[in-house]
């Protein structure tokens, strides 16, 4: 009997104990503390969704950052390939342009020999 008395009441002394923390002078007394909590949890959700964001963007930028290198290498590529002498020569030939076969002709200025 003696120690069903003893659980009971340590039962209960607990449950005051817990009541003791739920007054309202307890509540009000610790309200800053409780707002700087939760202003505390709203930036910590805000940060996370921030964090998000900027990870889908960086992705979308990294994909977009990849397409153009290809285009460029691409257009390097064919840039390269249209710049050289065997393709110039098509492509002026139908303008009547052709390759000489005597080198070019020095002209030199008389007047500064003389000097």
């Amino acid at each position: 009997m003696i120690d069903n008395k003893n659980t009971i009441e340590k039962k209960n002394s607990g449950k005051l104990e817990f009541k003791k923390y739920f007054k309202a002078s307890t509540i009000v007394k610790n309200i800053p503390f409780i707002l700087f909590v939760s202003s505390l949890a709203i930036i910590y959700i805000f940060i996370g969704h921030y964090a998000d964001g900027l990870t889908r963007k960086i992705s979308k930028l990294e994909k977009s950052v990849k397409e153009l290198e290809y285009e460029y290498k691409c257009v390097k590529s064919e840039v390269i390939y249209r710049s050289k002498f065997s393709e110039l020569s098509k492509v002026v030939e139908p303008m009547g342009l052709k390759e000489l076969k005597a080198p070019p002709v020095l002209l030199v200025d008389s007047s500064k020999e003389k000097k």
